[in-house]
């Protein structure tokens, strides 16, 4: 074997290892990956079963229904709602007409189960996709200064 095959030979190599390397991160960033929607981005599209994303909006007004062991409630962007079940101990700031972001999976029945309720913390903070999805349905309100 010359130098230069050798030296093609170890190229190779390497391209091959790259590539092998680049594939897992590649898998693992995809299997992390948390995707965000708007009650109004779900209307009438199945979504992959399993498959865990983020759903932001206000939490509608006489919709939270508590059960002892888990709380029943509707996410809205003031277009289209969907239903959410949480089971555990909701953020002290969590209360209707409150911007929130729910993370979990869909149900079959179309309700969203999640696994992690965030609230916001006052009035001028909103997650950035929540605050464009209201601005787009025309719902923005301008917090008001201090």
């Amino acid at each position: 074997m010359t130098r230069k095959q050798r030296r093609l030979y170890f190229v190779l190599l390497g391209l091959v290892a790259l590539g092998a390397a680049s594939a897992l991160i590649l898998t693992a960033i995809s299997d992390s990956l948390v995707y965000f929607y708007t009650p109004s981005d779900l209307v009438g599209k199945p979504q992959p079963e399993g498959r865990r994303m983020r759903i932001g909006g206000l939490v509608q007004d006489h919709s939270v229904i508590r059960d002892g062991k888990s709380v029943t409630f509707v996410v809205t962007d003031l277009t289209h709602g969907l239903p959410v079940t949480y089971a555990g101990i909701l953020p002290d700031l969590f209360r209707e007409g409150q911007g929130v972001v729910v993370e979990g999976k869909m149900g079959t029945d179309g309700t969203f189960l999640a696994a992690e309720v965030l609230a916001k913390h006052d009035e001028k903070y909103m997650p950035k996709d929540v605050a464009d999805a209201l601005k787009k349905s025309g719902q923005w309100k301008e917090p008001k200064a201090n």
